[in-house]
């Protein structure tokens, strides 16, 4: 698994931001800070509530790029950004490269959800090293949002 201090797995996907684009991780890097916030799927309750809770936060990022990242097709991820009026872009990685790449895929089979990421989140500085990590072994847990605001912070 992906650790502080560890230089995080680039990676190309597809964003959601209102429309469907290329995205890569390295663009977004040299400009502040960056959260990766993994969720297993789009329009579950602690999905939704822990993407709402990052928006709620997102003054407290300051110039960090917030990312949600999804194994959800980008135009789902495009119609919960507009649900929930997000403001940051989410990732849509289909293919699970990302996912896979973070060693941070699960299976839930209650729900019927296979090969999905897992909840966790890191903040990257702006040269791409991993400075913060949290991850859950309950996917219905969400992180400590003051702890994470003070990562941003420190990055």
């Amino acid at each position: 698994m992906v650790a502080t201090d560890d230089t995080a797995p680039r990676f190309e996907a597809t964003i959601a931001n209102g429309e469907v684009e290329a995205f890569s991780l390295e663009d977004a890097l040299g400009d502040g800070p960056v959260v990766l916030a993994f969720f297993p799927g789009a329009f579950t309750p602690p999905c939704s509530n822990e993407m709402v809770a990052l928006e709620d936060h997102a003054d407290d990022f300051g110039d960090a790029r917030v990312l949600g990242v999804s194994a959800d097709s980008a135009f789902s991820l495009n119609a919960f950004r507009d649900e929930y009026d997000l403001s940051f872009d989410l990732v849509s990685d289909m293919s699970r490269e990302v996912i896979e790449a973070y060693d941070l895929r699960i299976d839930i089979e209650d729900l019927g959800l296979f090969g999905v990421a897992n909840r966790a989140v890191f903040v990257l500085d702006s040269e791409g090293t991993v400075t913060y990590t949290w991850t859950t072994d309950d996917p219905t847990v969400e992180p400590d949002y003051e702890e994470l605001v003070e990562a941003v912070a420190a990055a």
